[in-house]
């Protein structure tokens, strides 16, 4: 039952919903004692009694305490009242990439703006030992000062495997092109940006992030998702067995860095992928700074290069002919020197004669 403005938690006085989803209600609230506004976010109680939802509530907290980094939603607090349990929340104020994506693809300096630091934050959760396990647009914030990465609730340990939180069953349910697939209480992860590794239900690391990374950014360059199908079914098949279509030929403009970075993040087997988070920061910020031509799009490349090459042609010619010129102009000149050049000679007849 959604909580009614006014309800109080604890010191936290309840303003407004903001959204609900599996794994919870979140409320816009007031914190009495520092006077400022925060996030609540609390585990329903026809859902509390669900050990394995409780469980992903509590990973959800233990995980966020952990991680401290600008582009990751901050924890503020924890507390349970009544039988029921929540989560206190920095107050994002802005819009989710899903909601921003609704509107088409990103400029390319903004997407890679946000891919750097959606790259810093997974980095930041990978090196605490936190595998996200749910990346997609819908979790990350986009603010004023940045993005923020949310929604940890299937994040768990990257050294651990939680036996069967990984099994995934398929129905032939249509896909909804307005939102993600997802089927409660079957799939850990939302279907169209998850990894092939999570689809065929074995264990997952931080290389599965970052597959799913890719998905987001494929996702900000062409305003499509890379793997669509109408069932759950085609969706994991696309996952495992197809190859999305190149950036380049739905946006021709695309820096052919880029086109690397994701690719390279897609790839099916997770050796194959960057091996961390960093690595995609890294490339991410050699394209948004130029990267020489490998950054810069194919069509813009082709034709420096053609100016490069006619320029180097025209200054070697030009250096021919100016040699040429100032060859022949000394060559000349000492021809008509040596022919402006009089010899006058004078005999005079001996004295007294």
């Amino acid at each position: 039952m959604a909580l009614a403005p006014g309800t109080r938690l604890g010191p936290y006085e309840i303003l407004a919903p903001i959204g609900a989803g599996g794994m919870g209600e979140v409320y816009k609230a007031q914190d009495s004692r520092l006077e400022r506004t925060v996030a609540v976010k609390i585990l329903p109680q026809h859902l509390s009694s669900d050990p394995e939802r409780k469980q992903r509530f509590e990973r959800e907290a233990k995980a966020i305490s952990s991680l401290q980094h600008p582009h990751i939603c901050t924890l503020h607090d924890v507390g349970s009242q009544d039988g029921v349990d929540f989560l206190v929340m920095e107050y994002l104020e802005g819009e989710t990439l899903a909601q921003r994506l609704v509107r088409g693809r990103l400029p390319m300096e903004q997407l890679l703006r946000h891919g750097i630091e959606i790259a810093a934050a997974l980095d930041k959760a990978h090196q605490q030992g936190v595998v996200h396990r749910d990346l997609k647009p819908g979790n990350v914030m986009l603010t004023k000062s940045g993005v923020k990465l949310m929604d940890f609730g299937l994040a768990k340990p990257a050294a651990a495997s939680v036996p069967g939180a990984m099994t995934a069953s398929f129905s032939p349910t249509k896909a909804n092109p307005e939102s993600p697939l997802t089927q409660a209480g079957t799939v850990v992860g939302t279907f169209q940006y998850m990894s092939p590794e999570q689809i065929e239900g074995r264990d997952s690391d931080p290389r599965s992030d970052i597959f799913a990374l890719g998905t987001v950014l494929y996702e900000m360059a062409t305003g499509k998702r890379a793997f669509e199908g109408k069932s759950q079914l085609s969706v994991a098949s696309a996952i495992l067995e197809r190859e999305p279509p190149s950036i380049s030929s739905l946006q021709p403009m695309t820096p052919p860095a880029l086109e690397h970075v994701v690719k390279t993040c897609l790839a099916k087997a997770p050796e194959d992928r960057w091996q961390s988070a960093a690595d995609v920061a890294r490339e991410l910020r050699w394209v948004l700074e130029g990267g020489s031509q490998a950054g810069v799009a194919a069509p813009v490349a082709a034709r420096r290069r053609l100016h490069t090459r006619t320029l180097a042609a025209l200054v070697a010619t030009g250096w021919l002919l100016a040699v040429a010129a100032v060859a022949g102009a000394i060559y000349f000149a000492r021809r008509a020197d040596s022919a402006a050049r009089l010899v006058r000679a004078e005999i005079n007849p001996p004295v007294g004669v």
